[in-house]
């Protein structure tokens, strides 16, 4: 019996493990068994944790991988041995193994990128793990407990981009919901770059301005924190802001694993892969989603580490790395097509497509786009779903954009 291994249950890992079973159920194959090693079976619908309710922001997997034939392994894989085509993982009750593969698909994602300021460990949070994101919302609840003071009602979100425009639009009705419907309340982002999401360039700018604007949300541009303590931060020019609050969201970097591989890596830590991903001069391994620096079209463009491209480049890699063990043909991973869709809170949304990010749709008609790619489009198919409906939703010719 030979094994594809598959590391991660999120959007690239799972995706990777339906779409395997896919093509080797079309190639009517009985001797080729999937495993995917995670520390659950769910997937943890990470674009939404800057929302409220995080908890419930999980979808299981075990009826999806059994309907599929994909074995579950409840574990962590804590080294990787490319040399030898094994990897070494402590399961869900402590006991450690080693494990053989003939294809590996490297899918451990990313996570926030934690750098040495003072204080930043200790008393800041985020909404980038689940548990992560919980422990903020338990902590707004609990401010409610608190003396009326500015640094109660302040919060700080450090960082402008994706996660911290998102966050921080969500956070003066969060706040008023938990102190009180005419508390003081105070939001501010920190930005290091001159203009607010610098990487979501020019384009809808002018939107997320008047949106945050509009929210009472202030920005503090060309500065960064210099130290985080209980009661505040200070800011690189000096400032000093009373705080309780402080959200840190600037920054991923690749799973530690990719550390493991004997090959080049982006800034980022993310393997470099060719057009079927599989890894670049590593034999019998494939890289997907947050780990993956994977070229998009022929126009220099690469995947970003977000939940739209792991989603299509999950597909890409479970088509590819059973193609490649079976011998089938390897479809390359093209996603030209590329948009953006960031809420904005009560205000709504802004849409965009392209590289360029040319603005579509603003306010609330880009608010229901948003809703629904939330709600619908992310999730994996139904635990009731048939094989059939599954598999259809795993072929790697089916491009989602959002």
């Amino acid at each position: 019996m030979k094994r594809i291994l598959i590391i991660g249950a999120g959007f690239a890992g799972m995706w990777s493990a339906l779409s395997a079973a896919r093509l080797i159920d079309e190639q009517r194959n009985t001797d080729v068994e999937i495993c995917l090693v995670a520390p659950e079976p769910f997937l943890h619908v990470r674009p939404r944790f800057y929302e409220e309710n995080v908890a419930a922001m999980k979808a299981p997997l075990n009826e999806l991988f059994r309907e599929t034939g994909v074995k579950f392994i409840q574990g962590t894989v804590e080294r990787i041995h490319t040399d030898r085509n094994t990897v070494e993982l402590t399961t869900a009750d402590q006991r450690t193994s080693t494990m053989q593969y003939d294809r590996l698909v490297l899918a451990t994602g990313s996570k926030l990128f934690r750098p040495q300021i003072p204080g930043l460990a200790q008393h800041a949070f985020s909404v980038d793990q689940i548990d992560e994101a919980a422990e903020l919302e338990a902590h707004i609840k609990r401010l409610a407990n608190q003396p009326d003071t500015p640094a109660r009602n302040t919060v700080v979100v450090a960082g402008g981009g994706f996660t911290g425009i998102e966050t921080a639009a969500e956070m003066p009705a969060r706040l008023r919901a938990a102190l009180g419907a005419t508390a003081d309340v105070k939001v501010i982002v920190i930005e290091r770059d001159a203009e607010i999401g610098p990487d979501l360039g020019a384009g809808p700018r002018p939107v997320i301005e008047t949106a945050l604007r509009e929210l009472g949300v202030t920005l503090m541009l060309g500065s960064t924190v210099s130290s985080v303590d209980a009661n505040g931060i200070t800011t690189s020019d000096g400032q000093r802001i009373e705080t309780n609050t402080v959200v840190w969201t600037a920054g991923v970097r690749a799973s530690s694993l990719t550390g493991q591989v004997p090959a080049e890596r982006d800034p980022a830590g993310r393997l470099h892969v060719d057009r079927y991903l599989r890894v670049k001069g590593v034999h019998n391994l494939f890289a997907t989603g947050d780990v993956a620096y994977a070229a998009t079209d022929d126009e220099g463009n690469h995947a970003m580490m977000s939940c739209q491209h792991a989603m299509n480049l999950g597909r890409s890699a479970g088509h590819n790395v059973a193609a490649d063990l079976l011998g089938a043909e390897m479809i390359p991973y093209a996603q030209p097509r590329y948009v953006t869709c960031l809420d904005l809170g009560p205000w709504g949304a802004v849409y965009t497509e392209g590289w360029d990010r040319e603005v579509k749709l603003v306010g609330q008609e880009a608010k229901r786009l948003k809703t629904q790619i939330n709600s619908e489009w992310i999730y994996p198919p139904a635990a009731n779903a048939t094989r059939a409906e599954v598999f259809t939703a795993a072929d790697p010719r089916r491009i989602v954009v959002a």
